[in-house]
């Protein structure tokens, strides 16, 4: 999907675990004259988002239903562990870590990026359940029915 960028950049969890932070605190330090964390109490929404991502990519390699990587069709449909609250718990945790760092740092530009990755979730999302109902179909919707897409009971 993200072709244009260098090949280094193209990775999603690099992108969100090491370039956004580093250019949202570079970027607020700047603007602040000087490092500072106004909001430190958000601080384990970072841990949190991280920790969920790296663990539930371990999860997936250890049940043979994938790899941590984004497009990757897996090879069977986990239903059970974090994949019985949530379809997309590794996305998700991009998304809290995310958070974590727009509210840590009360940046507009972490905000932004935030926002931005919301949508872009969202649209790969919509194209890799395409994929998987492809590769599950019935199976599939059954488990659409009953595990929410983001948030656990809610979303």
């Amino acid at each position: 999907m993200i072709t244009k960028l260098p090949r280094w950049l193209r990775s999603t969890p690099r992108r969100s675990f090491m370039v956004y932070p580093i250019v949202v605190i570079g970027f607020e330090t700047a603007r602040r004259g000087g490092f500072e964390i106004p909001g430190p109490y958000f601080l384990p929404l970072l841990l949190w988002g991280y920790l969920e991502y790296r663990l539930v990519g371990t999860y997936r390699q250890r049940h043979n239903a994938g790899s941590r990587g984004l497009g990757e069709v897996p090879k069977r449909l986990l239903q059970n562990g974090p994949f019985r609250l949530t379809r997309n718990p590794m996305y998700l945790g991009h998304l809290i870590f995310m958070l974590g760092l727009a509210l840590s740092f009360w940046s507009l530009l972490g905000a932004g990026i935030f926002i931005v990755n919301v949508m872009w979730f969202h649209r790969r999302v919509l194209w890799d359940e395409a994929l998987i109902h492809g590769e599950f179909g019935s199976e599939y919707d059954e488990y659409r029915r009953r595990v929410k897409r983001w948030i656990p009971y809610v979303l």
